[in-house]
Order: C-alpha cells, then sequence, then structure tokens
C-alpha cells in the first residue's frame, strides 16, 4: 500500500541568498544550497552557529527578503501569498514595540494589523495576556516592561491571531528560568492545537526539552537534520567503575570499543550501539573483575551541534 506523504507547514528547495556583487563589491552569500521540510504539528527547531543563514531563511519566507535561487512554500503555498501570511505569526529576535502603547493597546494595533474584527480582538487579547503571564500588567506601558516582560509581549502578539504556523527567533534570551519554563508550556500548547512551531534559539538544552526535529546550519547549508530522538538515541559513552582491573578485563573492553580511558577504579569507553553493553559487563566477569557501577552517557544536543558543526557533519 502507498504511504501517504505528510502535508508539509515549511518547505524549502535549494534556496540561495546572495548579497552584494556589484558596483565592485564582492558578493555575500548568505544562504548557499537550503533544502529542509517542516511536517504540520510538529515543533521544529532552527539551529546553527551565528552566522549560519538562520536569519535570512527566516526573512525569505516571511517574504521580507527575496531569494536568489531556489524556492520555498508556507502551508503548501508558495511564499509571498497573503493568505498564508495571514496564518503565520512571527517574534522577531530584535523586536522594537512602541514602547508608549499599554499591553492591551498594543495587542489591539496588532489586531488591527491582522485584520481582526474587534469583538476577536475584545475576546482573543485576554487569551494571550493570560497565555504569557501578563493579565496583571494588561494596562501597563510597555516602557515600564522588563527586558522579560516585552519578550512575553511579543509572544502574545505572534499568537494572537491564532496562527496555523508560529516563528519564533530567540524567544527565551530575555527569560529567566521559570519565563523559559513558561514559553515551553505556550509551545507544547500550541503544538497540542495542531500548531507548526519553527524554533531557533542558541539555548541548545532548551531546544532539547521542546522540538521533535531539529536542523542545523552551517555556511547556509543543512549538515544535520531528524528527529531528536533518532540523532540522540544512542549513547556514545559508557562510565564504568570496576573493581581487581586485569589485564584480561581490558584487552577485552578494548576489543569491543577500540579504545578505554582509566582514571583509577573508573573506565570510560566509546561505542557506537547500546546493543553491545551486555558484552561489556560479560567481558568484565570474564576478567575476573568486579563491574561496580554502568552508566550509559547519551550525547545531549549541544555535544551533537558542536560535533556536527567542527566536522562538518561527515562524522
Amino acid at each position: 500500500m502507498q504511504q501517504t506523504q505528510p502535508e508539509l507547514a515549511i518547505s524549502t528547495e535549494h534556496l540561495r541568498k546572495v548579497y552584494g556583487g556589484s558596483m565592485g563589491r564582492a558578493p555575500f552569500v548568505a544562504v548557499q544550497d537550503l533544502t529542509f521540510s517542516v511536517e504540520r504539528g510538529q515543533v521544529f527547531g532552527f539551529l546553527g552557529p551565528n552566522g549560519a543563514g538562520k536569519t535570512t531563511t527566516i526573512n525569505i519566507l516571511l517574504g521580507n527578503v527575496y531569494p536568489t535561487q531556489g524556492s520555498a512554500q508556507l502551508l503548501g503555498q508558495p511564499i509571498g501569498n497573503r493568505d498564508v501570511r495571514a496564518k503565520i505569526g512571527f517574534l522577531p529576535e530584535k523586536f522594537q514595540f512602541h514602547d508608549f502603547l499599554t499591553a492591551d493597546e498594543f495587542l489591539d494595533l496588532h489586531g488591527r494589523l491582522y485584520g481582526m474584527s474587534a469583538a476577536q480582538r475584545r475576546t482573543r487579547i485576554p487569551e494571550v495576556l493570560e497565555m504569557v503571564g501578563l493579565t496583571a500588567r494588561r494596562h501597563s506601558k510597555l516602557r515600564e516592561f522588563s527586558k522579560g516582560m516585552q519578550q512575553r509581549a511579543g509572544l502574545a502578539q505572534a499568537i494572537l491571531n491564532d496562527p496555523d504556523l508560529v516563528i519564533l527567533d530567540e524567544p527565551t534570551s530575555a527569560l529567566d528560568p521559570m519565563g523559559r519554563r513558561d514559553v515551553r508550556e505556550i509551545v507544547s500548547a500550541l503544538k497540542a492545537q495542531g500548531k507548526t512551531v519553527l524554533l531557533n534559539s542558541h539555548l541548545l538544552s532548551e531546544i532539547e526539552m521542546t522540538c521533535d526535529q531539529v536542523a542545523i546550519l552551517k555556511a547556509g547549508q543543512v549538515i544535520k537534520q531528524g528527529k531528536i530522538d533518532d540523532l540522540l538515541s544512542a549513547p556514545t559513552t559508557v562510565q564504568m567503575r570496576i573493581l581487581n582491573q586485569t589485564p584480561a578485563t581490558g584487552r577485552a573492553l578494548e576489543k569491543l570499543t577500540g579504545k578505554l580511558e582509566v582514571s583509577g577504579e573508573w573506565v570510560s569507553v566509546t561505542i557506537k550501539d547500546e546493543a553491545i553493553i551486555p558484552e561489556l559487563v560479560a567481558a568484565i566477569v570474564e576478567g575476573q573483575s568486579k563491574l561496580m557501577s554502568l552508566v550509559p552517557m547519551r550525547e545531549t544536543l549541544e555535544d551533537l551541534f558542536i560535533r556536527v558543526v567542527e566536522t562538518g557533519g561527515d562524522q
């Protein structure tokens, strides 16, 4: 039976963006050959070091910048489609809001820009203020808000129009741990409603806790993409406390893993598949040593990020 292809919220094909290259200026390639896709209903992490092309890509998707080559679609339509734009919410990293407005007035303004009716705004504004924890400050001017509270107000405007696709650029950068937890809960609530969230953040622990899939960019190209559970599935390091270590034990462990690091009673080995762990235990017992503890250490998203960025994703 033929498998049904998943519906895509975002799709890019060989996207390229070059700045300059005229009047004697050398061209700058911001996005080189970018192909990736995001299924509907996913929380998708969009990662990369500074200068990798993330912001340029987001601006292309939003229709703020035209690509030099390639194509992209949002919610099944080419980028720039007006009907689709009305179904998108966006929180930029460097936002500048009208700080003389109250939170209520600010959201009412953006509701008008979204084309929401007065009745829709009266219902929706209190809902999103409650979601981001600003109900008590709805009549306060934005200039009185801390950076974290302004971030919450920006998040409220990003979800005000009940969008199908939400693009968040560093949404937790100014927030304390409690605020980051609140954003995770909002993102989880959006996913439960069937929304798609594209999340760009340098806080990789937040991405690891929140996202279903990630794409890692380097120099304008995707060098790694996949489900987080798949990318981080196998423990890469096993730490063991072994008493009465014998030469036979050491040789057996080295034969199974290729390399081991020994520091007193502690032995650390690198493995490619957790299925080898029972063989490690058997080798220790057969070598007449005593295994006191064994802890598989799964690679974190930060470990994976650093490794693939430094190696280009080849390892």
